[in-house]
């Protein structure tokens, strides 16, 4: 028997797939403990998975926007979204994180310790415990250290030409130069820890072992993986606060299926719900709108034919569905193609232009605006309805997303990390 610690914070639909991977691992008998922000526990309580909170390290109590530490919805740029990760969850906190994965290091003891792709005080804890660890990410990459990587967060398509590519690399440059505002904070951290001084801070994540992609090799633009990277397939569940369904409206429906989702974490998405809404009020469709826990129904009035909820299994939901409108997160970007769902994309940050080019690219989806009108929003509806060209690219990508699902592999890479010798541990 191995075991496992598993560290992430609330950022939205990362934790999922992470306790996925941690209840695959119970389920062969090997110890696991995952350790995140309070208000996740009952994640973890509705997987089988022991938690425990932060106890220096910020800690959500619940998923309210006011709880959010980086608050991306404020910031008017890629560098202040960088600036403001640095200082409040990469780097700023890294000593919190480093010193309350120490402490769960020396109490569980674990075998591999497998960590969040921000998390660097948690890397940092277990390269100074002489603990292998792994990155995971339940995204795109987002850290500029893949070349030849298109840069993240503004939706672009692989490069074309020599020029594109010129572009893409200066990009790449100056992301990784304005993440090192967080050296100063991470050497602190990894100094507390007895550990040398970093020159990079992406030097970090040269010391893990595995960095773990729980995304769809197929869903992803062409790319040669460098080691120690893999691609290790989605984990798609529905969350706790999902409910039970019950639907709104006698069935099976007459009318098409639109369903709504925008993000399990507060955006600042009011105003694009309420454009969608009033979109789908002048269509003859059924709209259901699923707000996830930030947001309130009460504060979405919408007309006869949609329905606004706080929560619904989109899994039983999307094989009745003909199209999913969504802020293109990575699970609802992808989740509603295996069931052959095509989607109207509009993005509003972090990865959602990244996934959302990914989709038009393949012709499954089209990709609006926050700023297009709810006209808009319903002749694009309607498009992806009428057009069949949409669900047949869906069912398409969706077949090759569902292969790699059901050929996910995380679990394995984390025993093969568990079953390697022990690294050396690195000191001062």
């Amino acid at each position: 028997m191995a075991r496992f610690l598993f560290a992430t914070w609330e950022g939205g639909g990362h934790v999922q797939p992470m306790l996925l991977a941690a209840r695959g691992l119970a389920e062969r008998g090997h110890a696991v403990l995952a350790i995140s922000d309070a208000c996740n526990a009952p994640d973890a309580a509705a997987l089988g998975i022991p938690f425990q909170p932060w106890r220096t390290a910020p800690s959500r109590p619940d998923k309210s926007p006011a709880g959010d530490p980086v608050k991306d919805w404020l910031v008017q740029s890629p560098f202040e979204m960088i600036s403001a990760l640095c200082d409040k969850l990469m780097f700023g906190p890294s000593a919190d994180f480093a010193r309350d994965a120490a402490a769960a290091i020396d109490a569980f003891g674990p075998d591999v310790v497998v960590s969040h792709e921000l998390l660097f005080g948690v890397m940092a804890a277990a390269e100074a415990k002489g603990k292998p660890f792994a990155a995971f990410a339940a995204n795109l990459w987002s850290l500029p250290t893949i070349p030849g990587m298109t840069p993240f967060g503004v939706g672009m398509p692989p490069p074309a030409d020599e020029e594109q590519l010129a572009v893409n690399t200066r990009l790449r440059a100056a992301t990784r130069e304005a993440f090192q505002r967080g050296r100063p904070a991470l050497n602190e951290a990894r100094a507390a820890l007895g550990l040398a001084p970093l020159a990079d801070v992406f030097d970090q994540l040269d010391r893990a072992r595995r960095i773990l992609l729980a995304v769809s090799r197929a869903f992803d633009f062409p790319l040669a993986l460098p080691e120690p990277y893999r691609y290790v397939g989605p984990y798609f569940a529905d969350p706790a606060w999902a409910g039970e369904w019950r639907a709104p409206w006698p069935e099976p429906l007459a009318r098409p299926l639109v369903l709504v989702s925008f993000s399990s974490m507060y955006q600042a998405q009011e105003a694009v719900l309420a454009k969608v809404i009033e979109a789908l009020g002048d269509l003859l469709v059924q709209g259901l709108v699923t707000l996830g826990p930030a947001l309130a129904p009460a504060d979405f009035p919408a007309p006869a034919n949609v329905a606004v909820v706080q929560g619904a299994p989109h899994s039983l939901l999307y094989p009745k569905a003909a199209v999913v409108v969504t802020h293109a997160g990575h699970a609802t970007a992808t989740r509603p193609l295996m069931d052959g769902v095509p989607l109207l994309c509009i993005p509003l940050n972090r990865d959602q232009p990244d996934n959302a080019i990914r989709l038009v690219e393949r012709g499954a989806a089209l990709k609006l605006t926050r700023h297009d009108s709810a006209a808009d929003i319903a002749a694009a509806v309607m498009r992806l309805i009428e057009e069949p060209a949409f669900a047949a690219a869906a069912r398409s990508l969706g077949a090759a997303i569902a292969a790699d699902a059901d050929a996910r592999s995380a679990e394995a890479e984390l025993l093969a990390l568990a079953a390697q010798p022990l690294p050396e541990p690195r000191s001062l």
